[in-house]
């Protein structure tokens, strides 16, 4: 029992680091860790119920702290916003790219690395597009090829980011699990 409760504070830990990692003032936009979790948390987790609840209560608490931020005026970022829920549905639908990824094979983590920044880059950036999301001049992207190819373009900054994030915090995740795996996580997660 002891062992569980480490384990379960040690992902509390990891959910609130990330967390407060996604709001620290001047980083790049699109940095953020929970793709990466989202990948770590479906190949790690036994129970693929809870797998799914990990990046996006990291996202969620995360955006609680935005929305404070921003009622103080210390951010113009909001915390809370239309259409949000379609985040929170993508990165737990990522979590389904970790179920593939077993024995912690550096290939593995670097296919799903790129597969889960680009499937998040293609879809939130589709459904940016799609409902009428506004450009950089603050005007909804036109309803035509030529505004998604500019809605893609305009994002391809963020997906730099995004993806070099998510193989430095995979990075993290994956070696810190898999150096202390097989003393304080066995039994809990499954074998890597």
């Amino acid at each position: 029992m002891k062992q569980h409760k480490s384990t379960l504070l040690v992902f509390a830990l990891l959910i609130i680091v990330s967390a407060l990692y996604r709001v620290w003032d001047g980083r790049p936009m699109g940095f953020a860790p929970q793709i990466a979790m989202a990948l770590f948390a479906g190949s790690v987790i036994k129970n693929k119920k809870w797998a799914f609840l990990f990046p996006v209560l990291s996202m969620l608490i995360s955006d609680a702290l935005y929305q404070i931020l921003y009622s103080q005026g210390l951010t113009t970022i909001k915390g809370f916003y239309g259409g949000q829920w379609e985040n929170y549905l993508l990165i737990a639908g990522l979590t389904i790219i970790g179920f593939f990824i077993k024995g912690n094979k550096f290939s593995h983590i670097g296919i799903g690395a790129v597969a889960g920044s680009v499937i998040y880059f293609i879809v939130s950036n589709f459904l940016v597009w799609i409902s009428g999301g506004l450009d950089i001049n603050n005007l909804p992207y036109q309803r035509s090829i030529d505004g998604l190819v500019i809605c893609f373009t305009v994002a391809l900054p963020f997906f730099k980011w995004s993806l070099l994030s998510t193989f430095i915090f995979s990075g993290l995740f994956f070696g810190s699990y898999s150096l202390l795996h097989h003393r304080f996580f066995k039994g809990i997660f499954q074998s890597a």
